[in-house]
């Protein structure tokens, strides 16, 4: 008799949000956006504060069965409404500030150690990547977590779009400059741009990914609108928000973290419940909404898609 064993992480289908409430949003927004066609010409400065997310009309994605997890979806609410982006202070409750971001006609450039530099709008590259949803856990070097449906397609899709050159050993991502709209960019000590990267065998890692959307929905501004890096055996600073710039290089890039504190945020950031942040253990974390508590398991929990990657290398400098 063949007995199928679930993974730790995965999460029964009964939990997740139902289809039928992600074709009412379709249906709405399609409706918002026959409405929009038929405003009239005098009227588009007060429309277009009120543009749709770029590739509105295509949410929900087709969910990759790949990627399961048994645990229940964090709460929407909450997490929306808890949230780092610096760019708009250190705070927990940056939701509201971060709505003075403008993100209808979003670009983002490519250039570096590719074919030809090119820029794109987040909503013609959205149509031509092979678009799916996605559940992972997300983990916070704050020793919190959560578990999310994520929507866009895997950055190796965004590589092979970019056509990168031989020699191109990393991959950098550089998020927006605007001290008018984000307040926390006005903070001078802190190396603004905000910038991540990762090695080319990681960006082309299957589990590494390109999120536009969360809950069946484009991506709410607090939460890295309109598009973002996700890369869940990493703590959640590595998953660099709202993305205008990606570079490839031949080096290792700075980072924004690892530029502050090399000796606390180093460049890899793998999740390891063995290596404690000064302050405080790793080897917990809290469900966020729950109040539960619940072991860290090493790369979060994705050790079989990523362990491979770091064979050979010193393991005192993978994580932090």
């Amino acid at each position: 008799m063949l007995v199928k064993n679930s993974r730790a992480w995965e999460l029964p289908e009964a939990v997740a949000t139902p289809e039928s409430a992600y074709l009412n949003r379709r249906q709405l927004l399609q409706g918002m956006a026959a409405g929009t066609a038929a405003v009239g010409s005098g009227l588009m400065s007060s429309v277009s504060a009120f543009a749709a997310p770029p590739g509105a009309d295509l949410y929900p994605f087709t969910r990759n069965e790949t990627y399961k997890i048994q645990r229940a979806l964090s709460d929407e609410q909450q997490v929306n409404t808890y949230n780092n982006f610096y760019e708009f202070g250190s705070h927990k409750k940056i939701y509201k500030a971060a709505q003075k971001l403008k993100t209808d006609d979003w670009t983002v450039a490519f250039d570096g150690l590719i074919e030809e530099p090119f820029e794109i709008n987040v909503d013609d590259l959205l149509r031509q990547m092979p678009r799916e949803e996605r559940l992972y856990r997300h983990r916070c070097v704050e020793a919190w977590s959560m578990i999310v449906p994520w929507s866009g397609f895997s950055l190796k899709a965004l590589v092979d779009f970019a056509r990168p050159l031989s020699g191109a050993t990393h991959v950098r991502f550089e998020t927006f400059m605007d001290r008018y709209k984000a307040p926390g960019q006005r903070q001078s000590w802190f190396p603004w741009p905000y910038t991540e990267g990762l090695t080319m065998a990681e960006a082309t890692n299957e589990l590494a990914f390109i999120s536009t959307g969360l809950y069946g929905k484009p991506l709410k501004n607090q939460n890295g609108a309109p598009i973002r890096l996700v890369v869940p055996w990493k703590y959640g600073f590595k998953s660099i928000k709202s993305i205008v710039r990606i570079s490839f290089t031949d080096s290792q890039p700075a980072t924004f973290w690892n530029t502050i504190n090399d000796e606390l945020y180093g460049f890899w950031a793998n999740v390891n419940p063995d290596v404690p942040f000064p302050d405080w253990s790793q080897a917990t974390e809290k469900l966020l909404g729950t109040g539960k508590h619940i072991p860290t398991r090493l790369y979060n929990g994705y050790g079989e898609f990523v362990s491979h990657l770091y064979d050979g290398m010193d393991a005192d400098k993978i994580y932090f």
